[in-house]
């Protein structure tokens, strides 16, 4: 492909569904178990809840996945899950809803991470979280930058979706942003903590505020342009990175890329619930920096999304009319 710098909103929402989008990350189940308390239990001073239903969903590095599907994308899953029935589970949900799964490596040693969350009525009464930290082995690392490095010529972008479970260590992170730079494929990255200072050499690095501060371990006033840019230099010299994209919530987001420097506010909305807004941020500006996009237009275009989204109960991909919609009001206005 060979994308357009200088294109019409429609045009750049047709040229998303022409993108191959690799996701490499930790991707997981999220369970919903709803039921209804009638009374206490004589074992422990604890509800009862009797179930009425259960649903599945696919959690961490699977709402990105969703997200880009939504954009019109093909979005394909580069992760290491258990061998185990969640596993079976989470595989099933990835092929129920046509994602690729031709990244998708099953250990015997691994259990699969499940978040259960117990709901009565609209209150959660509890989160169970089935799960390991502990880093995949150095065979299965081999088997993932071997499914990345034969998966990445074909795509037009990768994303680190990072949530600190283990799957993305600092050899993975730089043997296959490595190889991404050789193929000259942007790498976009939303971090956690652990692996903050690995990802040296990435194209557009997406961490929130909080992230920042720790990653760092610096405090800035973020209402300071003086502070908030020395940090934002600061992490780009550290991580000799192309580009940073800041969430700062209610403030909004702040782009440095392409010698672009550019802080746009949030845009007023009824906020229901913002779970899953930084999942459809680094799906939108991955797809947007495939594309070659200015910085103004992948800032814009992402906090849009983010907010949007933001307008649902529960974690929702991004709607793509709607978000075209509100981009030609507010991109072109």
């Amino acid at each position: 492909m060979s994308p357009v710098l200088d294109m019409t909103l429609d045009e750049l929402f047709d040229q998303f569904d022409k993108l191959r989008v690799l996701i490499i990350g930790d991707v997981m189940l999220d369970s919903y178990v709803w039921g209804h308390v009638e009374r206490i239990s004589p074992e422990a001073p604890v509800p009862i809840v009797r179930f009425d239903r259960r649903e599945l969903r696919l959690g961490g590095a699977g709402n990105v996945l969703l997200n880009v599907q939504a954009l019109g994308a093909e979005a394909i899953i580069c992760s290491v899950i258990g061998t185990d029935t969640s596993g079976d589970q989470l595989e099933k949900e990835l092929c129920d809803r046509g994602l690729n799964c031709d990244g998708l490596i099953r250990s015997d040693d691994r259990i699969t991470t499940i978040k259960e969350r117990i709901i009565a009525g609209s209150q959660q009464v509890v989160r169970v979280d089935t799960e390991t930290d502990k880093y995949i082995t150095s065979a299965e690392r081999t088997k993932l930058i071997d499914k990345a490095k034969s998966l990445i010529p074909t795509c037009h972008v990768v994303i680190f979706e990072d949530y600190d479970k283990g799957v993305l260590s600092k050899e993975a992170i730089a043997e296959i942003t490595d190889f991404a730079n050789e193929q000259g494929v942007p790498t976009v990255v939303d971090p956690k903590k652990r692996n903050f200072l690995s990802y040296q050499n990435t194209t557009l690095f997406k961490p929130n505020l909080k992230e920042l501060r720790e990653g760092l371990k610096v405090d800035f006033d973020v209402d300071d342009p003086a502070e908030f840019q020395a940090a934002v230099d600061q992490l780009k010299q550290q991580l000799n990175l192309k580009g940073a994209l800041i969430t700062l919530s209610e403030r909004g987001v702040f782009i440095d890329f392409n010698g672009e420097k550019q802080k746009l506010p949030a845009h007023i909305r009824k906020i229901a619930d913002v779970s899953g807004a930084g999942d459809t941020v680094i799906s939108i500006a991955a797809c947007c920096v495939a594309l070659k996009q200015p910085p103004h237009i992948i800032a814009g275009l992402s906090n849009l999304g983010g907010g949007l989204v933001c307008e649902s109960v529960g974690v929702v991909p991004i709607d793509k009319a709607k978000l075209k919609e509100e981009a030609k009001e507010n991109l072109l206005g």
